[in-house]
């Protein structure tokens, strides 16, 4: 590319993205022109550069971000993967580990905005895509799969932590700036057809080959939980399947390796913004002392695991201070210089727990059992029972995931809210409450959008 298109291109997207990064989609105005938004989508290269600015996003703020705003620690400590040790002056991520979540709480507004930011930007590039005819056919299908496979991942994990919110599909600020909640099951419903139109618009080829952006497979993945979530078990398990047999993915038997950004399991990760920069993982997870200043793994966590568990040996560290262990989560761990480390959002080990449970859930337990099994034979402990009941199978297969997963996107939340066994929480969690199943909305976007009442039940 010479230096005149290079600055064209950086021009335009800057406008794109400056005046994008400003909008907060359900109150402020519609912050792109029409002749801003032409000369994005002219043709395919500031399209995708338009897409690439989506992409960071997601790197740097969105619920799949490794940072402490990112599903990952947020959910972790929420539920029972993380301890938070947060001085005073960041009590509100004290607070979400508390389970004293309040209306005003900043990481909450956080969550809320950058995650309609992101939705904004996403529809911003399919309907510039759309209205596009600088962009072949084949591009369009390609950048619009994204777009709308980005926009229904946000939506999808919206749904789970708030419950009914509002959905939208435009940019128009008239349309938004008053929108009303959407009941759960219908958005449901509604992330079904998107999930279903970015799994028929994308390829299984990768548009890079490490795998930083999304493709058919990683919008199979999505589709699978969504359907899981909907209780369509034989679907879900039909999805599963597919993906596993691809020959793009394969289980990392080096438990080592498995957050290497050149492994064979990750299906989709997000690369830090500069060259040898360290995955934000390791900025909250690390400490080299104990206590720790931020995160450690519970202790109900690493009490779960069998001593010959090489998740426990090579994934997680115990440091000591006061006769008081901590154990430092050890699944990156390049702290300093970083080379082979991306932030790995999705793996092909999570279609192995999402297959066994769809097939446990249609009393499938022989079948289910070779899937998990095939984990944990990689992990260095013995097989599960194929003659456990479907429930007691969930309940083993439930843990397990904890220990494959722990502090990974929030899927211990997800996993426990989806089954119904959140409750089982309060054993542990003394602040505990049944309402605590969804979040309060952030109460500055309620005053700003009355649309938004009733705030969720006990907040």
């Amino acid at each position: 590319m010479n230096t005149i298109q290079s600055t064209y291109i950086m021009s335009v997207l800057m406008a794109f993205s400056i005046l994008n990064s400003c909008e907060k989609m359900i109150e402020v105005e519609d912050p792109i022109n029409q002749i801003s938004t032409q000369q994005v989508f002219s043709d395919v290269n500031t399209a995708n550069a338009a897409l690439n600015n989506l992409y960071l996003e997601l790197q740097a703020n969105s619920l799949f971000s490794g940072s402490n705003r990112g599903a990952g620690a947020l959910l972790g400590t929420y539920a029972d993967d993380l301890n938070a040790y947060f001085p005073p002056s960041s009590m509100d991520n004290l607070n979400i580990h508390l389970n004293q979540v309040l209306p005003t709480n900043s990481a909450v507004l956080s969550v809320w905005n950058n995650a309609y930011k992101e939705i904004y930007t996403a529809n911003a590039i399919i309907e510039g895509t759309d209205h596009s005819t600088g962009i072949a056919d084949s591009d369009k299908r390609r950048i619009k799969g994204e777009a709308i496979l980005v926009r229904t991942m946000v939506y999808f994990d919206l749904q789970r932590i708030f419950g009914d919110v509002p959905y939208t599909t435009v940019t128009d600020y008239e349309i938004n700036r008053n929108l009303s909640r959407l009941p759960s099951a219908e958005l449901l419903m509604k992330l079904e057809q998107d999930i279903n139109l970015a799994v028929s618009l994308l390829e299984d080829s990768y548009r890079n080959a490490e795998r930083i952006y999304l493709n058919k497979k990683a919008a199979q993945l999505v589709q699978a939980n969504i359907l899981l979530n909907a209780g369509k078990y034989s679907e879900a398990e039909v999805v599963c399947k597919n993906i596993l047999a691809s020959p793009l993915y394969a289980i990392q038997h080096d438990v080592t390796k498995v957050f290497k950004k050149n492994s064979t399991n990750i299906v989709w990760q997000l690369k830090p913004v500069n060259a040898n920069q360290s995955v934000p993982e390791t900025g909250i997870y690390f400490f080299s002392s104990a206590p720790p200043i931020a995160y450690a793994l519970s202790s109900n966590l690493m009490s779960s695991f069998e001593n010959t568990d090489l998740r426990k040996q090579k994934w997680t560290t115990p440091l000591s201070a006061g006769g008081v262990t901590f154990y430092r989560n050890d699944k990156y761990r390049n702290f300093v210089t970083n080379v082979d480390e991306y932030s790995v959002v999705m793996r092909i080990e999570e279609v192995y727990f999402i297959l066994g449970e769809a097939l446990a859930k249609q009393n499938k337990v022989s079948e289910a059992a070779t899937y998990i099994n095939t984990i944990r034979a990689r992990s260095g402990v013995s097989a599960f029972s194929n003659t456990l009941t479907p429930q007691a199978f969930i309940t083993e297969l439930l843990k397990e995931k904890r220990r494959e997963f722990f502090a990974e996107q929030g899927l211990r939340f997800f996993d426990l809210k989806r089954n119904n066994v959140l409750q089982n929480l309060a054993v542990i969690k003394p602040s505990w409450q049944p309402y605590h199943q969804l979040w309060p909305l952030p109460q500055n976007e309620i005053i700003l959008n009355p649309n938004l009442n009733p705030q969720n039940n006990g907040y």
